[in-house]
């Protein structure tokens, strides 16, 4: 069998030509400009020389005889950027260029030769960029140098360098194919390279595999700059106590990600503080502090009538001067589509100094001050927001001084009006600042914490009365025997209402709770059923069978169940007694028997948000105790209290353990000790009060808002 001879390729000689001895060829295909620029790349060839050859073809005479001459198909921009240099005086005339020297008669075109060269070219991929970058960049090069070097900006630099904090072996995925460019950008918000490699996994067969929901899922524990509290507290000041800012570099990230949630919400505090230890100077009687509060947080309140603080000469004079400049700048650009910036920019430094001078506190009399307190909060921007003069309604009647201190005559009205010592009650989202116990005691829960806990129980505890139609019955008809056995007054000839219970307080996970789904859907079911028009529903009402009839019954009433726990109010009046909060709280407990609630199975799990991160270290440890126990706390017991929490919430996963408020029979230790402490806050001085507060309670006292 014959062998079939493999024919071998000969390629193109190379020689140094003289550049004055070469022209540029009109056989190059290349007539628009793209890419680097003639100048970049002539300051390239100056800086590395010329890294790839030049392709040229003699040039012959009308004869064929060769004329000395070359001319340059392929590389038409390396052949203008060394024309520069000898026109800049860089390059001599007759410098020897390096050139591949092609046959005139080749079978191959010039045009064809030129086409290959630029088609057949292949872009670095992004990845070889950024080790070639890495690698300048540990040889001492910085990212401006790089920059330079390559013609291109340091935020490309950046970009590039910034893939290392993607983990390698996504990178690797990337290399194969596995996921695009944009996807590689958006882990880099991230340096986990352990919570990268758990997001791609849960999102790589899914449907929505965006850039922007990788985004979404590695910052979603992270607090964005442009939240009122990194506002307040600045991310200066947050960076400078050791807080990280995450950017992103491919995106618009409006300013970052502070890593740190904790350390934030300590700095607010303690800012609020300050601004507390300033107001209580002023001499009221209590200030409430918060992050913020509900729009009705002062319902039932009576707000002050106070007078305006005159204005000074001078700050009339500068109210005026800015009125008039406003509505010069108003007449100059009438008409216009757009203001400048720097018009825009005065408009609104105008704009905020007369809102400034608007908005001074205003002056209250002594005895009014002495019973009225004050909110400071955070507003949407930022900003402390101070509103003063709010009396209570306990606070209406004067206090009168003790009898063996009553002189007649000595006193004036409103002098007899005051106490004898006016304190100042500093209350962190309604918990009063006072001296705590030791971190290894184990503290009373914050009535909030206590408030959230039972929104748990108490939403729970409805979707299980709405699924027991005979407990539900009974439920009611036990309420309907109550009104008419008791004569307790209805406020009608015969009413018997359910009255939708609200929980003023809850945390973020309440929503996601599997309660809450059951429940919300099975309202809109029945919604979705019943008619509007009165007639039309009773006639429907009517017609229902017995079995649907029950469940709706059971549905209805169940919007009525009331578990929550709610600071009681010794004075009476608004909000619930003591009395009232055990009967409350026993009833629910009867409710929870009857029912066979069960809060492990209704989805109730200890994490650091709901619980581990808003008690003190004894109190962690009493759980792991409890729920996993005395080997595991001891396992914990040296850890810092944020550490501790993590961990925690790891050992008592599928232990089944539950914070107290949700056991039943859960509240007799915390209604003792609420009946001991008799509701009432504590009275600190007006001095500094940094020391008084433990700084964790109160940091997550402040997230709790």
């Amino acid at each position: 069998m014959a062998t079939t001879a493999v024919q071998k390729i000969t390629l193109a000689s190379s020689r140094d030509i003289p550049f004055n001895k070469l022209v540029l060829s009109q056989s190059n295909v290349r007539r628009v400009k793209a890419g680097v620029s003639v100048e970049e790349l002539a300051t390239s060839i100056a800086r590395r020389g010329l890294i790839q050859s030049l392709s040229v073809i003699p040039v012959v005479d009308a004869d064929g005889t060769e004329t000395g001459m070359f001319e340059v198909p392929a590389g038409g921009r390396r052949f203008r950027a060394l024309e520069l240099l000898v026109k800049q005086k860089r390059l001599a005339k007759i410098a020897p260029i390096p050139c591949v020297v092609r046959e005139r008669d080749d079978s191959i075109s010039a045009e064809e030769i030129s086409l290959s060269e630029n088609v057949e070219r292949a872009s670095l991929h992004p990845l070889d960029q950024y080790r070639a970058f890495q690698d300048m960049r540990a040889k001492g090069i910085s990212e401006e140098e790089i920059a330079a070097a390559f013609f291109v900006s340091v935020s490309v630099v950046k970009q590039r360098l910034r893939l290392a904090a993607v983990s390698p072996a996504l990178l690797e995925i990337y290399v194969e194919d596995g996921m695009q460019l944009e996807h590689v950008m958006a882990f880099t918000v991230s340096d986990d390279h352990g919570r990268q490699e758990q997001v791609w996994e849960a999102i790589k067969d899914g449907w929505n595999k965006q850039p922007y929901q990788i985004r979404r899922m590695l910052t979603e524990t992270a607090v964005r700059a442009s939240d009122k509290r990194a506002l307040f507290v600045g991310v200066e000041a947050y960076q400078e106590a050791g807080g990280y800012v995450l950017r992103d570099l491919f995106e618009d990230d409006d300013g970052g990600w502070l890593q740190d949630p904790s350390l934030l919400d300590m700095l607010v505090s303690e800012k609020l503080h300050e601004a507390a230890n300033g107001i209580a100077s002023e001499g009221w009687k209590w200030i409430e502090v918060g992050v913020s509060f509900p729009y009705d947080a002062t319902y039932g309140l009576r707000e002050l009538a106070g007078e305006p603080i005159d204005l000074t000469p001078e700050e009339e004079a500068t109210i005026a001067a800015l009125k008039d400049e406003y509505e010069q700048i108003e007449a100059q650009f009438d008409g216009a589509d757009k203001l400048p910036d720097e018009i825009d920019a005065r408009l609104g430094e105008i704009e905020t100094t007369l809102a400034a001078f608007e908005s001074r506190p205003s002056r209250y009399k002594p005895e009014e001050v002495a019973r009225a307190g004050v909110f400071i909060s955070i507003d949407h921007d930022g900003k402390l927001d101070i509103e003063r003069g709010y009396v209570r309604p306990v606070d209406e009647a004067p206090v009168e001084p003790e009898e063996n201190d009553r002189h007649a005559g000595d006193q004036s009205d409103d002098e007899r009006d005051l106490p004898a010592v006016q304190r100042t009650v500093i209350a962190i989202s309604g918990e009063p600042v006072e001296a705590t116990e030791e971190e290894d005691g184990i503290k009373p829960l914050p009535d909030r914490l206590l408030s959230e806990l039972t929104a748990h129980r108490t939403l729970a505890l409805r979707n299980a009365l709405a699924n027991s139609p005979r407990v539900a019955m009974t439920t009611l008809l036990h309420k309907l025997v109550a009104d008419t056995f008791d004569h307790r007054y209805n406020g009608s000839a015969l009413e018997a209402s359910v009255r939708h219970v609200y929980f003023p307080v809850q945390d973020d996970a309440l929503g996601d709770s599997d309660a809450a789904r059951e429940v919300e859907q099975r309202h809109e079911l029945w919604g979705d059923t019943i008619p509007a028009d009165d007639d039309a529903r009773w006639d429907w009402l009517d017609q229902l069978d017995d079995l649907d009839r029950m469940a709706l019954l059971a549905h209805c009433v169940s919007y009525g169940v009331n578990a929550l726990y709610e600071k009681p109010n010794p004075f009476g009046g608004h909000g619930v007694s003591q009395h009232g909060l055990e009967q409350r709280l026993a009833q629910a407990d009867r409710l929870a028997r009857a029912t066979g609630l069960d809060m492990v199975a209704a989805g109730w799990r200890p994490t650091v948000g709901n619980y581990l991160g808003r008690v003190t270290k004894a109190r962690i440890l009493l759980a792991v105790r409890e729920g996993a126990g005395e080997a595991a706390a001891q396992r914990i017991d040296h850890l810092k209290k944020g550490e501790m929490a993590q961990e925690a919430e790891q050992l008592l996963a599928g232990t089944g353990w539950l914070a107290e408020p949700l056991r039943l029979a859960a509240f007799s230790e915390a209604v003792e000790q609420s009946a001991e402490d008799g509701g009432e806050q504590a009275v600190v001085d007006p001095e500094p009060i940094s020391d008084t507060v433990a700084g964790d309670d109160a940091n997550y006292a402040m997230a709790a808002e």
